[in-house]
C-alpha cells in the first residue's frame, strides 16, 4: 500500500519546510557516492530548494571504482559539484593514530595495524567533517544531509558521527524498498535509473553491503514490516544487530544536576 509518488511529494515538501526555519538562504550540502541514497536524496533537495542551492560533495579514498557513478549523479541533476579526496587524510590520521597508540620502549604492546572497526569508520568521519568544512565555507552557509535509511538504521549499518550525523534526514523514516520506489518517480534521475537499483556498498573494502551484513535487505525489509523471517538464524541477527546498535539512534546521554 506504499505510495511512493506521494511519499515523494511529502519529502519535497517537508525539505522546502525545513529549510524555511531552519535556513532560508542556506545551501543544502551532500556527500554523493554514486549510490542510490545519496543520488535519491540529492534529487529531491534539486526538486525542492531548486538544483543551484544544492552542493553536491564527491569524496573518493584515493581511486574509487564507483567515482564515474557520483559524476553521473552531480551532472545529471545539474546541481554544483566539489571533489574532496580523502585518500591522503585518511591515511595519515591512521598512521597518526597508530604512532600515538603504541607505547614508548614497550614492545610487547607494539601493534602493527589498526583495528578492523577502526579503519572501517575513519573514512565516513573524515568525510563527514569534510561536509561540515563545506558548508560552513560556502556563501550563505550550508546544511548537511544525512542520507541514511531506515533499514541501515534499524541494525546499526552505519558509522557514529560519520555518515549517521547531518542537520535534516529526508529519508531516515524509509525502508530500502520504499527508497527505492520513491527514486523510481523521480522524472530528473530516468537517464541513470540503473543507479537506484544498483548493489549497494561503501566503496571502501570491496564487498556489498549485504554481503558484509550476511543478509539482504528485502529479508530485513520485511522483518521489519511484518515481524516475519523464515530463518531463524538471520532472525536472531537482525535482533542482535538492531539491539547492540541502539545507542546510535539515540541523543548523548546527559548527566542530570540534583539540584
Amino acid at each position: 500500500m506504499f505510495d511512493a509518488k506521494n511519499e515523494k511529494e511529502h519529502i519535497i515538501e517537508w525539505i522546502s519546510n525545513w529549510f524555511s526555519e531552519n535556513g532560508p538562504t542556506a545551501n543544502a550540502v551532500v556527500g554523493i557516492s554514486g549510490g542510490k541514497d545519496s543520488t535519491i536524496v540529492a534529487a529531491l533537495l534539486a526538486e525542492a530548494l531548486g538544483k543551484e542551492r544544492v552542493y553536491g560533495v564527491l569524496m573518493p579514498q584515493d581511486v574509487q571504482p564507483d567515482l564515474d557513478d557520483a559524476k553521473k549523479v552531480v551532472k545529471t541533476l545539474g546541481i554544483n559539484t566539489l571533489m574532496v579526496n580523502v585518500g591522503e587524510p585518511v591515511q595519515k590520521l591512521k598512521e597518526q593514530i597508530l604512532s600515538a597508540v603504541n607505547p614508548l620502549n614497550d614492545e610487547e604492546k607494539t601493534i602493527t595495524e589498526l583495528s578492523s572497526d577502526t579503519i572501517i569508520n575513519i573514512p565516513p568521519r573524515i568525510r563527514m567533517a569534510t561536509l561540515y568544512a563545506v558548508a560552513a565555507s560556502l556563501p550563505g552557509g550550508g546544511r548537511v544531509a544525512n542520507t541514511c535509511n531506515r533499514s541501515e538504521d534499524y541494525i546499526g549499518y552505519s558509522t557514529k558521527y560519520g555518515d549517521a550525523a547531518g542537520d535534516f534526514s529526508p529519508i531516515s523514516d524509509y525502508l530500502v524498498t520504499e527508497v527505492k520506489q520513491i527514486g523510481h518517480e523521480i522524472e530528473a534521475l530516468s537517464p541513470i535509473s540503473e543507479l537506484i537499483e544498483k548493489t549497494p556498498s561503501d566503496g571502501l573494502c570491496g564487498y556489498t553491503d549485504e554481503d558484509k551484513i550476511g543478509f539482504t535487505y528485502a529479508t530485513l525489509d520485511k522483518y521489519i514490516l511484518t515481524g516475519v523471517c523464515e530463518d531463524d538464524e538471520i532472525r536472531a541477527k537482525i535482533d542482535r544487530m538492531h539491539i547492540l546498535n541502539l545507542h546510535k539512534l539515540k541523543t548523548i546521554p546527559m548527566c542530570k544536576k540534583t539540584s
